[in-house]
């Protein structure tokens, strides 16, 4: 379905050069079809934001429902901005207090670089728990993408992410656990995520809280869960938004900084994300870098090229379907007014009626699924 490009924000002229629907606002005012305001609270650095801008964008354009979405990105004005990215934030973002002021349907809070161990050390602490204590109370459903999925258990549970033996990055499987949940009631039982993260909230911690845990992984932990309601707040620790190169960026910036002697080891391979032959490549690279870092020559150029066209995408196609359906559960539940959170008669406590009044008859609905 159509998003809107009610800003002329650059990321809706490349979504349209990669086929994707883009409406002008003159003709999305003459179709007869209902709108939906989603807010993107884009915490990523740099370097990252615009990518992630367009990631997330595709995906709600890449959405089922019969819908129009306007999106609403902001950030948080305690996160450092080089001038360029201050510029670009100057012209197409808009600031929380509009936000605040216009409502929303739904909300998507990114990740973040961070630099304490503590997540309440951060500055822009303070600011995230004004914005998800605003969401709770005004936005039909937030969804949490990796550090705010760390966040939100830190700052409304007292819950702490704790520290991975060594840094979970890569491509893994996973698994459905709850198949009648409707943001995975019709997707691939088994399914690949990727993840790249030091830190992790484990299902204990989940389940400790009152959540629910709807896909998990034997290797890289569980990746989707849903607040006690089941639908006011979607945690995420994956990253399905990731392009289909965006691991072999990472790496790339990784190598980099070890070629400008900013990490004493070499970064080691994503798991699961590419196939021998470009395994190859890279170690031949490996060595080429070496050599040429010990005798003070000229650094070679970082393969991509050769690499990029033959990595595969394992979770694009499930990404979207977990995305349109959640994007689906909003537009049945939520007010036509984007400032009220429900249509009249929904129960906010269910409001899909799943009927998860206890952990006993959770238990028995995950059982009889």
């Amino acid at each position: 379905m159509p998003l809107v490009s009610h800003n002329g924000m650059p990321a809706f002229k490349r979504l349209q050069s990669e086929g994707k629907v883009v409406l002008e606002p003159d003709r999305a005012e003459h179709q007869d079809i209902r709108e939906l305001h989603i807010g993107l609270l884009n915490m990523m650095p740099d370097a990252a934001m615009l990518a992630t801008e367009r990631q997330f964008f595709r995906l709600v354009g890449d959405s089922n429902p019969i819908a129009q979405f306007y999106m609403h990105p902001f950030t948080l004005k305690e996160l450092h901005r080089g001038p360029d990215a201050r510029a670009h934030l100057d012209q197409y973002y808009e600031s929380f207090e509009q936000i605040r002021a216009d409502g929303l349907d739904a909300l998507i809070i990114t990740g973040a670089n961070v630099t304490h161990v503590d997540l309440s050390q951060e500055p822009f602490w303070e600011p995230l728990g004004e914005v998800i204590n605003w969401a709770l109370e005004n936005v039909t459903s937030t969804l949490c993408s990796c550090l705010a999925t760390h966040a939100v258990l830190h700052f409304r549970y007292n819950l702490k992410r704790h520290p991975l033996p060594a840094k979970r990055w890569g491509v893994f499987q996973h698994r459905v656990l709850d198949k009648r949940h409707p943001l995975v009631s019709d997707v691939n039982t088994c399914f690949d995520v990727p993840h790249s993260r030091f830190n992790e909230i484990s299902r204990e911690q989940f389940e400790r809280a009152g959540l629910h845990v709807l896909v998990d992984s034997k290797e890289a932990g569980p990746h989707l869960a849903v607040s006690e309601d089941g639908l006011r707040v979607v945690f995420q620790q994956g990253h399905p938004e990731y392009d289909t190169i965006s691991l072999l960026k990472e790496y790339k910036r990784e190598v980099m900084h070890y070629a400008k002697r900013g990490r004493g080891d070499y970064p080691p391979f994503p798991d699961n994300y590419l196939q021998q032959q470009e395994l190859g490549i890279l170690v031949n690279y490996r060595l080429q870098l070496n050599e040429a870092m010990e005798c003070g020559a000229q650094l070679p150029e970082f393969p991509e090229t050769l690499i990029a066209h033959c990595v595969d995408n394992t979770w694009r196609d499930t990404a979207r379907a977990v995305v349109g359906n959640w994007m689906g559960a909003i537009y049945q539940v939520t007010h036509s007014d984007r400032k009220a959170l429900f249509m009249e008669g929904i129960d906010p406590l269910d409001p899909l009626e799943l009927g998860w009044q206890n952990a006993e008859e959770k238990n028995t609905f995950l059982m009889q699924g």
